[in-house]
């Protein structure tokens, strides 16, 4: 929590123990999803250890493939409610009456960090990150890619 707290990434070795003693809970044998972990090879080598430590194997690593555009629009259209937090789309999902929350009337907002520049960064840092670590899931069979669209 300190380093988030610093707003420093948190180092490998924290988030690798985390995730180690999280998954050597009882609730976690009989099967469990990851989502946001790993985030580089070194982390998904990490886990491949852990696995290896539990006795356990990695079934399948999920790729949702969305088009950039697409992913573009859903997220720049996002709006949130301020007061119950509810989720909308200016397109998708639009509220009954613009800005205001169909559900407590609350005034709707866009995230700062939804906005298109923003936005168009974050998918282009995610795609750069990722395919190294698409790769090395497809080298040990275990990426299977589906249609988020």
């Amino acid at each position: 929590k300190s380093f988030i707290d610093k707003g420093a990434l948190v180092p490998d070795e924290v988030t690798i123990g985390i995730v180690r003693e999280r998954l050597s809970q009882e609730d976690c044998i009989k099967g469990f999803l990851l989502d946001g972990f790993p985030r580089t090879v070194a982390q998904a080598s990490a886990l491949e250890e852990i696995m290896k430590d539990l006795g356990k194997k990695i079934d399948y690593v999920l790729n949702i493939n969305v088009d950039s555009g697409l992913l573009l629009t859903r997220l720049t259209g996002r709006r949130i409610c301020k007061e119950c937090g509810a989720t909308y789309h200016l397109e998708f999902n639009p509220p009954a009456k613009a800005d205001v929350c169909d559900k407590c009337g609350g005034e709707l907002y866009q995230r700062s960090d939804d906005n298109e520049e923003t936005v168009a960064n974050r998918l282009d840092v995610n795609i750069k990150q990722t395919k190294p670590l698409l790769d090395f899931y497809e080298e040990l069979g275990y990426l299977q890619s589906i249609n988020g669209e």
